[in-house]
């Protein structure tokens, strides 16, 4: 959908107001990147979103994407040891890749997979730095070719800062240094959202990114994390049935 200029700047704002109040109002970083990646999908007409983050033994992990696709994409980097999500990372730099197709000589690995594992066509990855140094990436899918506009860039770099301060927000810093349990929490959480897909996908009879979209439309249409509805569907103390007719909407899904 081609979205006007005044369009655009209405969510941008609201992005950062929606993130920033996250940020300061009984804060979850596994909900402020999920809701990150959201508004990224809008803003840059994307068809998937997701962040990537480094933990305490230097192995990469997704910690939060918009759908299975960016899933598939990161975990295929992640098998190959490379790519531009994980050239992002070790550089911290930005990588962009208008036509994955010419990724052959760059990533031989990455590109012999993804041919045949997903149907994208151009990525571009922004790093999530600290002083200078990156701990890892908001990674932008299209599934045609080109370049990402300059302004773009800049505005998703910005999202990416705020992917980092969330990260490394004041309470997650103990004397100067990352503290890992944050980014643990994260991973788990994560863990248990995966479980959750597939207890919804059981007893529903949906596809995992169907049942995530149900699962994330439950949580934001009742005001709740979704880590915490994901455990509760894993402990049964939510009935899946429940989400059954809890139909989410694209509003949601990004307004949110």
């Amino acid at each position: 959908m081609v979205q006007t200029q005044a369009g655009r700047e209405r969510l941008l704002t609201r992005a950062f107001v929606d993130l920033t109040d996250t940020l300061v109002d009984d804060y979850d970083m596994i909900e402020l990147l999920d809701r990150l990646v959201g508004y990224s999908v809008g803003l840059f007409t994307a068809e998937a979103a997701a962040i990537m983050v480094i933990d305490a033994r230097g192995q990469l992990h997704a910690v939060a994407s918009s759908s299975q696709d960016a899933d598939v994409l990161d975990l295929l980097q992640v098998q190959a040891d490379q790519g531009p999500c994980v050239e992002c990372i070790r550089t911290g730099a930005p990588v962009s890749v208008p036509d994955l197709s010419e990724a052959e000589h760059r990533w031989p690995r990455f590109a012999a997979i993804i041919s045949r594992r997903t149907t994208f066509a151009s990525v571009h990855a922004l790093p999530l730095r600290l002083r200078g140094e990156a701990i890892g990436a908001l990674n932008l899918f299209h599934r045609q070719p080109g370049p990402l506009p300059e302004d773009d860039l800049v505005v998703a770099q910005a999202l990416a800062d705020v992917a980092t301060v969330g990260i490394l927000q004041e309470r997650a810093i103990h004397r100067g240094e990352i503290v890992n349990e944050q980014l643990q929490h994260a991973l788990n959480s994560r863990i248990i959202i995966e479980q959750a897909k597939g207890v919804l996908s059981q007893h529903l009879g949906l596809r995992m990114d169907q049942a995530f979209d149900q699962l994330r439309g439950y949580a934001r249409g009742h005001n709740l994390r979704l880590a915490d509805v994901a455990r509760q569907l894993v402990t049964r103390e939510l009935d899946p049935g429940v989400l059954s007719s809890s139909t989410p909407t694209s509003a949601q899904v990004t307004q949110r």
